[in-house]
């Protein structure tokens, strides 16, 4: 199952060429994971990293830029689990405008634990639910 939100581009992810200014889809991103712990993983960043003291930072990110987006444009955020680990998980993002696809970029997020800040297991609760978003493999 994958988690999909749309965004639309606000004249705050523009540059002055009137496209989206690539770090805006950095945080797009962003946001699309934290309502995906909150909606999909039954848990939120406010829990984890005010009310817990631990943290979910992004390890590793790389990403194709396909064609750009202007402002207005509806884009449709797709985020899938291609990897899950002991302490990390891989993602994967599919960003496209109507049938277009504007972008796909993978991350490898990790649960860090407490104030030594080390990677941890992902609790019980959320690695259950990540389950529920590991992406099907096709036909070999």
């Amino acid at each position: 199952m994958a988690f999909e939100r749309t965004i639309q581009v606000m004249f705050q992810h523009c540059d002055a060429a009137g496209i989206v200014f690539y770090p805006r889809y950095y945080e797009m991103i962003n946001q699309v994971v934290e309502e995906w712990f909150e909606q999909g993983l039954g848990t939120s960043f406010v829990d984890i990293h005010i009310k817990q003291g631990d943290a979910v930072p992004t390890a590793k990110v790389e990403t194709e830029f396909k064609k750009p987006s202007e402002l207005g444009d509806k884009l449709l955020f797709t985020l899938e689990v291609t990897k899950i680990g002991r302490s990390s998980v891989h993602l994967l993002f599919t960003v496209t405008c109507g049938e277009e696809l504007r972008l796909t970029s993978k991350s490898v997020i990790v649960y860090v634990k407490g104030s030594e800040k080390k990677p941890a297991s992902w609790p019980d609760g959320i690695k259950a639910n990540l389950n529920l978003f590991l992406k099907e493999e096709g036909p070999a």
